[in-house]
């Protein structure tokens, strides 16, 4: 760090209050945040605008932290590049909270500048309103973000500590979104538990073969968590319903970031909304999805909207990362609850083709998926190397500080809590596809208790002798995978080479590499 940096320490709330004498519009209702924007906007067959960005996709090569990274003056500069922005430019400024846990809330601040409000528009319906007194501001945010998409050098810049983040060059709804979600798991971890970025759900229902019981009572309560990579599977099956008939049921309570803590309870971070992918969204296939992607009260963005309002979701004319934010209070699956009171089971969601349909898991192994972070690259991160096979740890591009502080965290916790964990594949084995249905009847039978399990001479690994409603026989690694003792070899050492890379990771954890 450059001891002739300019350093910015004043605190968050002295910031940009000077912006607030001039041009600054301050907590605009969602309608006109609408109108600002209404220039920009298609409206789609279902009454919602929809909007197409220049940028549609994170830049995750183009953001550093001042914790990992070794911040210079030009990347101080940044920061107060953005503040004068918005010291000279009218500003829309939004105040919201992320998060309802007594630990884990904070108040956020976002500033865009006015012809950007659509930004502002779908990041208000992510989070909650936050309660000021009549004719006064809000409280003081903890976190602020200041997005300056009117810059030809795209970067995005984070001051953990202070909870300042500089978005420059990018006009991006995701980039906003995870400025404060990246803060919220930051501080989780200094508050001694694990942000996760991972979905959480309540399940409720009968465990045992039957599945019933002969006078209807008895539901037994199963806490799930789901880490994967955008577009792999991750919102899908945190919000299904697990083909459960009433009373029992499967409730979703958060889609993308939450925080493990050491007592057990998830504290969840999005209280009003979700941030879903739209390409090829199945009405069939996702119906309590569809319903809140096509509800009027939807954000759609870089979706192919024609001009008379018709919606293409299969379409990639604008990306394949297409986005709507969506209300939690129009998706079906999900509950009024963003707090998982405890956690049971942890997936890990891959799309490696040599791994079965599921796995168990043993602390150390469920450390080793965490570190591996294994799957394929999705058009929400890189969309030019979309489908190549990808390494990030515990499948979250937004970890700061250490990643091998990260796992062994992870291992106590999950050790201390006694969780069981899992590594889930969702896309194919050696070409054998493994289809939505496949892993919803493995976690439904997993909630269930009625998985039985056997040790694999192909992999090593613990993996099911029978699940209920499914053939097993027929995701033999063994069977589907061409040479793969080879391919497994290679893996191995692949996956030796990546762990031996994070020199605070523990050596149990490196010896327990599969």
């Amino acid at each position: 760090m450059s001891d002739s940096a300019p350093r910015v320490r004043t605190p968050t709330t002295a910031l940009l209050d000077p912006v607030e004498a001039d041009g600054v519009v301050y907590d605009p209702s969602l309608e006109r945040l609408r109108e600002f924007s209404e220039n920009l906007e298609t409206t789609t067959e279902f009454g919602s605008p929809s909007y197409v960005s220049d940028h549609r996709s994170r830049n995750a090569d183009r953001t550093r932290n001042e914790v990992d990274d070794d911040f210079d003056a030009s990347d101080y500069a940044h920061v107060e590049d953005a503040i004068e922005y918005a010291r000279d430019h009218e500003m829309v400024c939004l105040d919201r909270r992320m998060g309802r846990h007594p630990d884990h809330s904070y108040r956020c601040r976002l500033y865009v500048p006015k012809p950007y409000a659509r930004i502002a528009l779908a990041w208000a319906k992510l989070f909650e309103p936050v309660t000021a007194e009549d004719g006064q501001r809000a409280p003081d945010p903890d976190f602020v973000t200041i997005q300056v998409p009117e810059r030809d050098e795209v970067a995005v810049r984070v001051l953990p500590d202070d909870g300042v983040t500089a978005v420059l060059g990018s006009d991006y709804t995701g980039e906003a979104k995870k400025s404060f979600l990246r803060l919220f798991m930051y501080h989780a971890k200094r508050g001694g538990g694990l942000g996760l970025h991972a979905g959480s759900k309540r399940v409720r229902l009968r465990r045992g073969e039957a599945g019933a019981d002969d006078d209807g009572d008895g539901l037994d309560e199963v806490g799930q968590l789901f880490l994967g990579l955008s577009a792999t599977g991750k919102s899908t099956l945190t919000a299904h319903g697990l083909r459960l008939d009433e009373p029992e049921e499967a409730t979703m309570l958060q889609d993308d970031v939450c925080a493990l803590l050491p007592d057990g309870t998830v504290a969840g971070s999005e209280g009003n909304g979700l941030y879903v992918k739209t390409i090829g969204l199945d009405a069939d296939e996702q119906p309590a999805m569809y319903d809140a992607v096509t509800h009027e009260s939807a954000v759609l963005e870089n979706v192919d909207v024609a001009d008379d309002g018709t919606v293409d979701f299969d379409s990639d004319r604008h990306t394949s990362n297409g986005r709507a934010v969506i209300q939690r209070e129009h998706l079906s699956s999900a509950g009024e609850d963003v707090d998982l009171e405890s956690v049971d089971q942890v997936f890990f969601i891959t799309r490696n083709p040599t791994m079965p349909p599921v796995a168990k898991l043993s602390p150390e192994e469920a450390a080793v998926a965490f570190m591996l972070g294994e799957s394929v690259q999705t058009s929400a991160g890189d969309p030019s190397k979309a489908g190549e096979a990808i390494r990030v740890v515990g499948t979250n591009p937004f970890i700061v500080g250490s990643k091998g502080e990260e796992g062994n965290r992870f291992r106590d916790l999950v050790t201390d809590l006694d969780v069981d964990c899992f590594v889930l594949n969702t896309g194919d084995l050696g070409g054998t596809d493994i289809g939505v249905e496949d892993s919803v009847t493995i976690l439904r039978e997993l909630a269930r208790g009625t998985v039985e399990w056997t040790d694999d001479e192909a992999t090593g690994l613990t993996v099911p002798a029978s699940v209920p409603g499914m053939d097993v026989d027929a995701f033999s690694v063994a069977d589907n995978v061409d040479d793969h003792e080879r391919k497994l070899a290679e893996l191995r050492t692949e996956r030796l080479v990546h762990l031996d890379t994070f020199e605070d990771l523990d050596e149990e954890i490196r010896d327990a590499v599969y």
